[in-house]
């Protein structure tokens, strides 16, 4: 019984004993250095592509496709003949017509001396210079009906899938392709009202698509639209995208990012905040003879992005801030910094630099 009563009189005295060293113990802990970055409020939004020009090709009359020159997914030069089809009837009446013309040409010449020296009427010159005019004028319409039956690229671009054959009767409307002049690709979107002022030639945006889920696309606006949705209270503009590399296609759908507000401010990692109804702390690392402890600090946050909270009252660019650990520290307990966060690093990486020598201002070797 004397026994049992020594050791527990030897536990209460070895109690305070270490109850006292693990409030001396120094938690260890992660931190991240604040400083100020560029900074700019971002506005999201859906876009689709357009290419910089895009038409589709159709027949323009009725008549027998006798050529194709061109395949599917070809890029063409402005002039580039597509396709042709018969023109037999009209080449005929066309070589008619020019040896009508060459006829009426050879008249006007030996009239003209003979009107000069009074041996022939002024008048049937007149009429035969009519007649010329008239022979000149047939030719350029039969012309024009043979450049009807030869569709030509418009401009320099890729066609798209071919939709006709050789013998085909093409009719008016008839679908042949489809050519877009890809080098540069138009993204319309639109964006709420508050933002028009942020709307402006020149101004970048990045753009993604699930279709290139690694690539981001830079531009920039080039273009605003003249109204305002009254509906939607929104909107409309375009970005013009180069596409030299020809990744991207008419119809494709698109994230679209632009800057607002773009200003320098202080960010902090978001797992550094606490957070206590409508107020929002952090652990400030303060050193004081050599020793590193934990002061709880309120701070204001502004604008939150991508993991980081703006701070705009509460902190200075060069403090040391907990990101790590702050479920086991107390205001004003020792800390112990095991790892600085530069901001790429995984938890993982952070945890194995654990052992890695730290100097007194808290920065690893």
């Amino acid at each position: 019984m004397k026994l049992f009563k020594y050791v527990i009189a030897a536990a209460l005295c070895v109690l305070p004993v270490l109850a006292q060293a693990q409030e001396n113990a120094a938690t260890p802990v992660i931190v991240s250095v604040t400083e100020m970055k560029d900074f700019a409020d971002e506005i999201e939004a859906l876009g689709t592509l357009r290419a910089n020009e895009g038409v589709d090709l159709t027949s323009s009359v009725t008549e027998i496709v006798t050529k194709i020159s061109f395949q599917d997914n070809q890029r063409v030069k402005k002039g580039d003949v597509l396709v042709e089809m018969d023109a037999a009837e009209e080449l005929a009446e066309l070589e008619e017509q020019k040896s009508f013309t060459s006829e009426a040409q050879r008249q006007v010449n030996r009239l003209s001396p003979l009107v000069k020296k009074g041996a022939a009427s002024a008048s049937i010159l007149d009429e035969n210079r009519r007649e010329l005019e008239g022979a000149r004028a047939r030719v350029n319409a039969i012309q024009s009906r043979i450049d009807q039956r030869i569709v030509k690229a418009p401009f320099d671009g890729v066609l798209g899938l071919r939709n006709i054959s050789v013998g085909a009767l093409a009719q008016p409307g008839s679908m042949i392709t489809t050519i877009d002049d890809d080098s540069v690709m138009k993204l319309d979107f639109s964006v709420p009202e508050i933002f028009l002022s942020t709307l402006k030639p020149e101004v970048v945006i990045e753009a993604k698509t699930e279709a290139y889920p690694d690539k981001v696309f830079e531009g920039h606006i080039a273009f605003v639209d003249s109204r305002i949705d009254p509906v939607t209270r929104s909107i409309e503009a375009r970005a013009l995208i180069d596409n030299t590399n020809g990744l991207l296609k008419p119809g494709l759908l698109m994230q679209v990012e632009l800057q607002k507000n773009p200003r320098k401010a202080l960010l902090i990692p978001e797992e550094s905040l606490i957070s206590n109804g409508p107020d929002n702390f952090v652990f400030v690392v303060k050193e004081a003879d050599g020793q590193n402890t934990a002061e709880r600090r309120k701070v204001e946050i502004g604008t939150r992005q991508y993991g980081e909270a703006e701070i705009t009252h509460g902190l200075k660019g060069g403090e040391k801030i907990i990101t790590h650990g702050t479920l086991r520290v107390r205001p004003g307990g020792a800390v112990k910094i095991t790892a600085v966060e530069k901001g790429d690093e995984t938890l993982e990486q952070l945890m194995d630099s654990g052992s890695t020598d730290v100097d007194n201002t808290g920065a690893a070797e």
